[in-house]
């Protein structure tokens, strides 16, 4: 997980300052004194992760602290990884989906997918700007997904279903982080598949 000063700062401000009545001069001299050892053991394990998801201050909207934009960033030429897309694998895509399909607030939804780079690696980005009104309506932006590690279809939608009332589940936080959990499970089912395969081809070796 990678979030932005802005976003960490607008949370620290909503759950200190808002709902612990904590001043914004403690606020601040906290997020202060945690940054070195941020900088020293945290910030420096982006550069080898192999999925990286980045949370940023919307551009849908100005002055909007509360909506998101997520992206997931994979890097390419992992083993046993293919990076989700959207439509078109190695495009690059905006996509505005909001309308008869899926029912969107203010400002609306955006995806965006292409190639970038993330610590001099090249990662294929998969962007989320905003957030869902019905989770229910999910299985539509789903079925644009390829990659996605599940093992039939809907089961994405299905999955963040469960999870409605968790933090997130709305937004592109929640959304990657269940993508995430299928990729793993993809990459896991893989390598028991291969182990198994290895261990038969021992056995009748001997």
């Amino acid at each position: 997980m990678d979030i932005s000063d802005e976003v960490k700062f607008a949370w620290k401000i909503q759950r200190d300052m808002e709902e612990r009545g904590h001043s914004l001069e403690s606020i601040q001299a906290s997020i202060e004194s945690r940054k070195p050892d941020f900088d020293a053991f945290i910030a420096p394990q982006k550069e080898f992760s192999d999925l990286t998801i980045q949370v940023l201050p919307t551009e849908l909207a100005k002055d909007d602290t509360k909506t998101l934009r997520v992206r997931m960033l994979q890097k390419d030429g992992v083993a046993d990884f293919d990076p989700v897309y959207l439509f078109d694998q190695g495009s690059d895509i905006a996509w505005q989906p909001c309308g008869k399909k899926l029912s969107c607030s203010f400002p609306g939804i955006q995806f965006k997918y292409g190639a970038d780079e993330f610590y001099g690696n090249e990662v294929s980005a998969l962007e989320m700007d905003g957030a869902f009104d019905n989770l229910q309506e999910l299985v539509y932006v789903e079925s644009h997904l390829s990659n996605t590690g599940t093992q039939y279809y809907g089961e994405l939608t299905q999955q963040m279903l469960k999870l409605a009332d968790a933090p997130g589940s709305d937004n592109g936080t929640g959304f990657y982080q269940t993508l995430a959990a299928f990729k793993i499970r993809e990459i896991y089912e893989k390598k028991k598949a291969a182990n198994k395969l290895n261990a038969k081809q021992m056995a009748g070796a001997k």
